[in-house]
């Protein structure tokens, strides 16, 4: 630009120097030769003065030019924080103005929705529920952080999502928003192994469609629970009430029974309505403990005031049954406890002993110092607990020998009771056991700040 605009300057006063020496050969009649000789070299001067003056003035138009377009060429880039290169005010700074007035609306337009972007993407990362954009070619746009945490590295920006999730309904939930435009719902069991999730994916308005995974594992399994649990009672019910109806048919049918049939039928009407009026409280016991509102009255109590006074409360059920209640040994430390809702505990494991290992004719309890917490122990010498029931054995309803626990009249909530309290204290509760070698219930119990005082000593052992 710089040297064509020099060379027609150039030209022009060439022109000019021409028509110049054309008027004075013209009228050389009026003009002397010295007056030519002195008209060219002015015309010469004049001309290489304007080629000089043409080359800086145009050399300067051009550097400001190029500074101008330098600095629009950084506002393209993103550079909001360009300056523009000014040592004067001329034509180009108006340009220069509306171009900074431009980046600065740009660059504070440009911020918010960079803020309100990570604010957005902040919000959906805190949600619980995994959260996926797809484009309309059906390309994972973005994604939170509990969907990466499901789908781990198979996912990414960029891949289609076909190859990221392999579940079949969520690809079909998101085909309908993406090819009908519909919200689409549905279930999903193999986005992550062992969780359920409900699907609900919905079409963007700009294209794209964006699926939520709703985690229902819990729900499924609690909906699993409760009717598990009503068929449960329902069936423990059901055996008792057949019994007692049966019977009471039979009696009403019989004008005039004997007195030893009646007396009979009497006694297994009792037994039935025994088991019931069991399983009732049992079930009111449970709901208790399971209750959000259970409340325990937590003091410190000695560890070994716990069990001596357990099968103080327990002897009438031992002796009965002809099996020797035994205390070997109990620590005199202490633990944060209700003592009531211990009763409880040791009543349901001593009774679970006596109906189904009585044959061993022992039961021990114990109770020692482990590290923080005491270690309660009530074990058997029955026939002992296959290794495959040790872990459901605290199941509500769940029986390993389920003839017999109804032979002996067992709900199946003892131990669910057990656990239940056990938890409530803060503590834990297993089971440990071989065929042929008995059985051991184990519980523990927090600590609680020791006296300074010494302790007692510790009461003699009581015999069942």
């Amino acid at each position: 630009m710089n040297s064509t605009f020099t060379k027609l300057l150039g030209l022009f006063f060439l022109v000019l120097a021409v028509t110049a020496v054309a008027a004075g050969v013209i009228f050389r009649r009026f003009v002397t030769p010295a007056t030519v000789r002195e008209a060219l070299w002015a015309a010469g001067i004049a001309l290489a003065a304007a080629l000089f003056l043409s080359d800086w003035v145009t050399g300067r138009i051009s550097a400001r030019i190029k500074d101008v377009v330098a600095f629009a060429q950084r506002i393209g880039q993103g550079d909001w924080t360009a300056q523009a290169v000014r040592q004067q005010r001329d034509e180009l700074s108006a340009i220069e103005d509306a171009l900074s007035d431009s980046a600065e609306r740009l660059s504070a337009g440009i911020a918010e929705l960079e803020s309100r972007r990570n604010e957005l993407a902040t919000m959906l990362d805190a949600m619980q529920e995994a959260v996926i954009s797809i484009s309309a070619d059906g390309q994972v746009r973005w994604f939170n952080s509990v969907m990466q945490r499901i789908a781990g590295s198979q996912i990414y920006a960029g891949r289609p999502l076909v190859h990221s999730v392999r579940d079949p309904e969520l690809l079909a939930c998101v085909r309908t928003a993406l090819d009908r435009g519909e919200v689409s719902a549905g279930r999903a069991t193999n986005v992550f192994p062992g969780r359920v999730f409900e699907i609900n994916a919905v079409p963007l308005p700009g294209g794209g469609a964006l699926a939520v995974l709703h985690d229902v594992t819990g729900i499924e399994a609690a909906q699993k629970t409760r009717r598990d649990f009503v068929a449960n009672v329902s069936h423990e019910l059901r055996t008792p009430l057949t019994s007692i109806q049966g019977y009471v048919e039979t009696l009403i049918e019989d004008p005039s029974p004997s007195p030893e049939m009646t007396l009979e039928f009497l006694g297994i009407i009792l037994k039935s309505a025994a088991r019931m009026t069991r399983l009732t409280e049992d079930l009111l016991a449970l709901a208790s403990v399971e209750s959000p509102d259970y409340k325990l009255n937590l003091h410190a109590v000695r560890a070994s005031t716990l069990v001596y006074d357990a099968i103080q409360a327990l002897r009438g059920i031992v002796v009965d049954s002809g099996v020797e209640l035994n205390c070997v040994g109990a620590t005199d430390v202490l633990v944060m406890a209700d003592p009531d809702a211990l009763n409880q505990v040791f009543g349901n494991l001593v009774e679970n002993s006596v109906k189904y290992a009585g044959q061993g004719k022992r039961i021990h309890v114990r109770a020692q110092l482990c590290l923080n917490e005491v270690q309660f122990t009530v074990e058997d010498f029955g026939p002992g607990i296959a290794s495959e029931h040790l872990d459901r054995i605290f199941e509500r309803f769940y029986r390993v020998d389920k003839a017999r626990s109804r032979e002996s009249g067992g709900t199946g909530l003892g131990l669910a009771i057990v656990k239940h309290v056990v938890l409530a204290h803060g503590g834990r509760v297993w089971a440990e056991s071989e065929l042929g070698s008995g059985a051991r219930f184990h519980f523990t119990l927090p600590l609680a700040a020791q006296p300074q005082a010494a302790a007692a000593e510790q009461p003699p052992i009581l015999n069942g």
